[in-house]
């Protein structure tokens, strides 16, 4: 009987083993990517001209990514800090977001910032805004880590609705 005992605990033991090495995944990771984007009124498809022409602005995007043992991401969010000058006192954004395309495409909307109306406003022609925690789908993350200069940021208002600056994507130094 004790033979049997013996037997059956090894066998337990065992069928416990290889099963907990069937895990295809790990436990996951954090990391970050780093990105930024020179904005410019030069840069929009058609340039802006008029009082807004003047303005510039730089963005710093960082993704906080979960990947998983073998690297792959498993989550994404992002944090963003736009920090603009030499626009005409009291402009206001009315949206901001990353697009798809190149340098010289008007993309579609990839990303939204989630700006509300009148959220942003420059009394004097400038400031810098931060959102955090922006969700992105793992497809939208692998996309843009995957070539980020096919993407580029993006801000709007009121007297340019279809963008005011933009500029591409760029891993930071």
């Amino acid at each position: 009987m004790k033979y049997v005992s013996f037997c059956l605990a090894i066998l337990v033991l065992a069928l416990g083993a290889a099963c907990g090495s069937d895990s295809p995944t790990g436990p996951s990771t954090n990391a970050t990517a780093k990105f930024t984007a020179n904005l410019s009124p030069a840069s929009e498809i058609p340039a802006i001209t008029g009082a807004e022409a003047a303005g510039s602005a730089t963005a710093a995007i960082t993704f906080n990514l979960s990947k998983d043992s073998n690297g792959n991401v498993t989550a994404a969010s992002l944090d963003v800090t736009v920090t603009a000058a030499g626009f005409p006192n009291n402009t206001t954004l009315t949206m901001a977001h990353i697009h798809s395309g190149g340098p010289d495409v008007n993309g579609g909307v990839f990303v939204s910032f989630g700006l509300a109306a009148g959220e942003v406003s420059y009394p004097a022609g400038g400031g810098t805004f931060t959102k955090t925690g922006i969700s992105l789908t793992v497809d939208q993350a692998n996309a843009i880590l995957a070539n980020p200069a096919g993407f580029y940021v993006n801000i709007h208002t009121a007297a340019n609705p279809n963008g005011v600056a933009r500029g591409q994507l760029t891993p930071a130094q």
